[in-house]
């Protein structure tokens, strides 16, 4: 198995910024983006987080805005916020430099898989990578159903066996290349495959049954109003907490409709519990959908006037009153950035 996927590792791999790269901060940077994240999202932040933040002390010193900001866009923020913490420990505690044994899988946000990423790629430990394309492989290669952690346990087992002591970080590429390229969820390319001689489920013809197909959960939708609050030609925007979900994220202030609420109630009632203050709702700037990975929203943002009151920061961590062309300085969820475009220069 290793033989044929190195081989086939020399002669493929593709080129990517972080690839041939020996500095564990560069690996590690882009093993929390391809989280979740298709490689060729990835690419470009990739390039202006490494030019922004060169290294974990850039990193450490660096306020969580700023992190934030640089993030905007590839979603999951809670990966930056841990990166973040972890590389103020690794600076701290660490002098700069990332640990290579037990302490590295401590840190915030560094699990199994980051761990066996970075050391197998940067330090040469043998540690096998499971991510969702390895688990993909094995599930097929071993007919394993992969519906449950013993399914993991026994895979992983499997590989910690067949790994390359010598460059087990080019074995871990390789298969996650395989998963990404030719033994793809809906239409695997097995004839292309450089191990597909001992896979089961093609000597058997039974690709199509592994892994084991969950039934997909229905998305809930959601229905949310949010404020676009002006006094003298500024907007009124807050800061979600850190612990909620896009923590540490700016947006207008707002939230989900009760139900036999309108959109209009919605938004004065909401404002009222997180800023305390009451404002009068006018006139629709737009509605937008978005997507997240485990639910959708509709929402719907109306430019207010501000009754009476002053701002305080109950529901949120802050709030601040900027003008238009500030929107772009601070971080925002994806959804806050489909309004912007409506939003004009001075209040109408």
């Amino acid at each position: 198995m290793k033989k044929e996927l190195l081989l086939w590792f020399s002669k493929s791999s593709v080129s990517y910024p972080w690839r041939g790269e020996c500095d564990p901060y560069k690996v590690w940077v882009s093993e929390i983006m391809l989280q979740q994240t298709q490689a060729q999202t990835v690419i470009p932040y990739y390039n202006k987080w490494i030019e922004m933040f060169p290294n974990i002390k850039s990193v450490a010193k660096s306020d969580l805005m700023d992190i934030l900001k640089q993030w905007e866009g590839l979603g999951y923020y809670a990966r930056a916020r841990n990166f973040h913490r972890a590389c103020k420990i690794v600076q701290s505690k660490f002098c700069g430099k990332i640990p290579n044994d037990h302490n590295f899988i401590l840190l915030p946000g560094v699990g199994e898989y980051i761990d066996a990423a970075v050391r197998s790629i940067c330090f040469n430990v043998p540690l096998p990578v499971i991510d969702a394309n390895v688990k993909r492989i094995m599930s097929r290669f071993l007919q394993l159903p992969m519906v449950n952690v013993n399914d993991v346990r026994i895979a992983t087992t499997y590989l910690a066996q067949k790994i390359n002591k010598n460059v087990p970080g080019d074995f871990n590429q390789s298969l996650m290349d395989v998963g990404r390229f030719i033994c793809k969820p809906k239409t695997p390319q097995c004839q292309l495959c450089p191990i597909n001689k001992n896979c089961l489920s093609y000597k058997n013809k039974t690709t199509h049954l592994y892994p084991y197909k969950k039934q997909p959960k229905v998305k809930p939708r959601y229905e949310l109003s949010v404020a676009v609050i002006w006094k003298n030609n500024k907007i009124l925007v807050s800061k979600r907490k850190e612990n909620a979900m896009l923590g540490g994220l700016w947006e207008f202030p707002g939230g989900k409709l009760e139900k036999n609420e309108t959109r209009k109630n919605c938004v004065i009632r909401e404002v009222k519990e997180e800023l305390d203050i009451n404002i009068q709702p006018y006139k629709h700037v737009k509605s937008i959908k978005h997507s997240y990975s485990h639910f959708s929203i509709i929402m719907h943002a109306f430019h207010c006037n501000l009754v009476d009151g002053t701002p305080q920061p109950i529901g949120c961590d802050q709030f601040k009153w900027i003008r238009k062309n500030e929107l772009s300085s601070l971080p925002f969820p994806k959804a806050n950035h489909k309004i912007f475009d409506s939003i004009p220069n001075i209040q109408p």
